[in-house]
């Protein structure tokens, strides 16, 4: 296990992560913690949990673009993934992605309460759901058994939307949304996709 966790923790990315969310919370506390921080630091993190599924099945799982310069981003943020779902250069999402997106909502957020310490507490929350994201997807592609009931089912659920169908299952930090969104369902009910290994090839 402890090579699993240097290949995370010292992946670029989720170092500079870390970092990040460190920092966030270090300007939190010095700025003095509340109720409040801690409440909206559990927004940001419930948010990023629905704009995690939200952006997987909506933006994700695009039809193939036809402009080559958009195609070839979407290979890099999700196709090629789904090619080689176990290559670790594609398995995190990269921070020239993320941070900007994190970056807007956080400027939203920060419009609607014009209050610097809270949105630090939100942004930090957007992070540290990532970083929880993050971690789940790398046990799912890794060889490592969760030591969790839940964890082991939340890794199946993650392969079946790899290797059974990609229009299901899209939640990897939670199954939550799956449910409410009604993409869950029992496997055997599911046909196997011809395209679940080739996004580009998906019909819509």
């Amino acid at each position: 296990m402890n090579k699993q966790y240097k290949e995370f923790f010292f992946f670029p990315d989720i170092s500079i992560l870390i970092v990040l969310i460190i920092s966030g919370a270090g300007f939190s506390i010095w700025r003095g913690p509340t109720m409040f921080t801690a409440i909206f630091f559990l927004v940001g993190m419930i948010t990023f949990a629905f704009s995690e599924y939200l952006t997987h099945r909506f933006f994700f799982h695009l039809k193939a673009p036809k402009n080559p310069l958009f195609l070839k981003f979407m290979k890099r943020i999700h196709y090629d993934h789904h090619s080689d779902p176990n290559d670790l250069k594609l398995l995190f999402l990269p921070l020239w992605y993320s941070l900007p997106n994190f970056f807007v909502l956080s400027l939203l957020f920060y419009l609607l309460t014009n209050n610097l310490n809270f949105t630090f507490a939100f942004g930090t929350g957007l992070m540290s759901m990532l970083l929880v994201y993050e971690w789940k997807h790398y046990v799912a592609h890794r060889p490592i058994k969760p030591k969790t009931k839940f964890g082991r089912w939340v890794k199946k659920v993650h392969i079946l939307h790899h290797y059974k169908n990609e229009n299901f299952w899209y939640g990897v930090s939670t199954p939550f949304a799956d449910y409410l969104f009604g993409t869950f369902r029992n496997e055997k009910d599911v046909e196997t996709s011809k395209s679940a290994k080739d996004l580009e090839k998906r019909a819509l």
